[in-house]
């Protein structure tokens, strides 16, 4: 499927080879342009369809911050390689980190959003908080930003606990829902580092290529980060960044009143939402204690929780490893729920 997807003309991609101080970068090899109506819900983790991408391609994907401290980091990282990556902000975190929310946006990056709170068991809320969730995510994201018009309508949710209500939800504000190809495990307290970047190229060499989801609030995530990308490097894998169509708008509100000719309806939504936003404290961290189950299989488009067809061949499982140290100041947010990717199904070879 490569319907409404052009190649920008107004983003250039940073080849490696032009990469300032850095002729061995991995570089970002093409922009991809996702215009509005076409996909709406990509990822195979839970959606027939993912991003057009050709064989060796890799679209970068952060979820869940900014944390200074890591997503700091991780901006240094991308920026030393050249590598544009799409990010998935939550709203409280942007509240309390704006100056790291600008610079994420300044450095070239597209920003979409990830709920308010990022609510574990987003599914079980009612339909009233869902809302408030997706909307006051995206309010405090753009106040951040400085300018909304520059918040991309990509939407991911949280641990991938979609529903047909939710989904409503986010299609009324024409928004695309990101789901993923590929996860690290990254959310995991005793990963290492090594094991991180095994599992992420293991898995994309399975598939060819995907999205791939990681998180810029980790410490782990941020010691993978510079093998990760040299991997990629290394097996040939090419850097795709993922941008909004220029017609593309969030809708906030049901047929809003523009606030005059020159801006989409959206924004006076928007504004509306937005006006009392201030910088606030960073988020109690108690509040993102880990509760989650990490064999929870992935809710699938049809409610299904069976999700073996989704398994990835050659992933062993993994066993409890030695303790990874761990600032003392690091979140640890619900992971994503996802589909059994070990034991039995791994050795069937299905993909």
């Amino acid at each position: 499927m490569t319907a409404g997807f052009v190649a920008a003309t107004l983003a250039a991609p940073v080849w490696a080879q032009d990469c300032p101080g850095n002729p061995d970068a991995l570089g970002t090899s093409r922009v991809q342009t996702l215009e509005p109506g076409t996909l709406t819900r990509v990822g195979v983790m839970q959606y027939p369809q993912t991003l057009p991408l050709s064989d060796k391609e890799v679209v970068l994907t952060f979820d869940d911050g900014p944390l200074p401290r890591y997503s700091n980091a991780v901006l240094d990282i991308l920026a030393a390689q050249c590598v544009k990556a799409t990010y998935f902000l939550v709203g409280e975190m942007a509240r309390a980190y704006p100056a790291a929310v600008r610079r994420i946006y300044e450095a070239g990056h597209t920003v979409g959003t990830h709920t308010e709170h990022h609510p574990s068991r987003m599914q079980k809320l009612p339909i009233e908080k869902v809302r408030a969730e997706i909307d006051d995510g995206i309010a405090d994201v753009g106040t951040a930003l400085g300018d909304p018009k520059e918040l991309a309508p990509f939407f991911r949710i949280p641990g991938l606990a979609r529903s047909d209500a939710i989904e409503e939800e986010l299609a009324a504000r024409s928004l695309v829902v990101f789901s993923a190809d590929v996860v690290a495990d990254d959310w995991y307290r005793r990963i290492k580092p090594a094991e991180l970047v095994r599992r992420a190229i293991s898995r994309l060499e399975a598939r060819g290529k995907g999205v791939l989801l990681l998180h810029d609030i980790h410490s782990a995530t941020v010691a993978a980060l510079p093998d990760l990308l040299k991997k990629l490097k290394e097996g040939g894998f090419h850097i795709v960044h993922v941008i909004p169509g220029a017609g593309d708008r969030i809708e906030i509100a049901a047929d809003p009143a523009p606030a005059d000719n020159s801006d989409p309806p959206w924004l006076a939504a928007l504004a509306a939402l937005v006006e009392d936003r201030v910088d606030l404290p960073a988020p109690d961290e108690n509040l993102f204690a880990a509760d989650y189950s990490p064999w929870r299989a992935v809710v699938l488009a049809d409610d299904s929780a069976s999700a073996v067809s989704l398994a990835l061949p050659a992933v062993p499982q993994w066993i409890e490893p030695p303790a990874f140290e761990l600032a003392a100041d690091e979140p640890q947010l619900p992971a994503p729920a996802l589909p059994v990717y070990f034991g039995a199904s791994d050795a069937s070879g299905s993909n």
